[in-house]
């Protein structure tokens, strides 16, 4: 039986900035923006290639806005995909090199912290 993590809700304050921000400064797909009823706005965005997609919008989680921290995303190259969100205004860490990975940190409007994952290439390191 497979066990797939599809959908993370991501706590905002305000939609229709956290839609700008997911979809036009960090490059996710808006899937679908509903408005479900009274008090409550289904909006889920995907980033390119994922098959898990996160939720904001209205009635959706308990969580407080800027409380979610942690979500990882993998990258094929950091320092790519740092530049993109620079490019787009977004603020990022520098290149974290660890021996696990090279990682990228960045916040959304609300401060839901994220970080970017290029996982390391142990078969070049074992040529």
């Amino acid at each position: 039986m497979d066990w797939k993590i599809e959908l993370i809700a991501i706590p905002v304050s305000d939609v229709d900035r956290a839609i700008g921000f997911y979809r036009d400064r960090v490059g996710f797909v808006l899937d679908h923006d509903h408005r479900v009823g009274e008090g409550v706005r289904f909006v889920q965005l995907t980033p390119p290639g994922s098959a898990c997609s996160i939720v904001l919008g209205e009635g959706i989680t308990e969580m407080a806005p800027g409380s979610q921290k942690g979500v990882q995303i993998v990258v094929p190259d950091a320092a790519g995909a740092r530049s993109m969100l620079l490019e787009n205004g977004v603020g990022a860490s520098e290149v974290d090199l660890q021996p696990w990975g090279s990682f990228v940190y960045f916040s959304d409007p609300d401060g839901n912290a994220w970080s970017l994952q290029q996982l390391p290439d142990y078969g070049a390191s074992q040529s």
